[in-house]
């Protein structure tokens, strides 16, 4: 098998990343694979933010993983710029071969890149194995996030 190829995203794995969202037993709810025109209008959106870095992981033609990196720049901790790693997705056929390691390396090191002097990320708290991985692989669990849906 390959390596992955880690790349910016373009429009037409827009599709691929959705069913990756959408077979995620805890989003799925959310998702709504039938109608890709919300999906294709954020990628616009995202695509178009300097502050943005949508990726998927690769092999040959085929998406097998995605996450979104954004950049904060911020007054807190002198001015610091922190980044916030959102929407991690591995294709089901390919946990467990460290693609999500990969993933999240990738994110880390452009983090570091582009100056940032953190890197943050929220998991949902019935994501158990998900927060292991995290702690494996540096991040502590630190805070108590909060969400309210708009």
């Amino acid at each position: 098998m390959s390596d992955p190829q880690i790349r910016a995203t373009v429009r037409e794995d827009v599709p691929a990343i959705v069913a990756m969202l959408a077979h995620d037993p805890i989003a799925a709810q959310r998702e709504s694979p039938d109608d890709l025109a919300p999906y294709y209008a954020a990628f616009e959106r995202i695509a178009g933010d300097p502050h943005q870095r949508l990726v998927v992981a690769a092999r040959g033609e085929q998406v097998v993983g995605t996450l979104q990196l954004t950049l904060i720049p911020g007054l807190s901790r002198t001015g610091m710029t922190r980044s916030v790693i959102e929407a991690v997705r591995v294709h089901h056929g390919e946990r467990g071969n460290g693609l999500g390691t990969q993933l999240i390396e990738w994110a880390v090191a452009e983090s570091r890149r582009l100056g940032c002097g953190l890197v943050q990320l929220t998991s949902d708290a019935r994501r158990e194995d998900a927060h292991r991985f995290y702690e494996r692989l540096g991040f502590e669990a630190s805070h108590v996030g909060f969400k309210k849906a708009l």
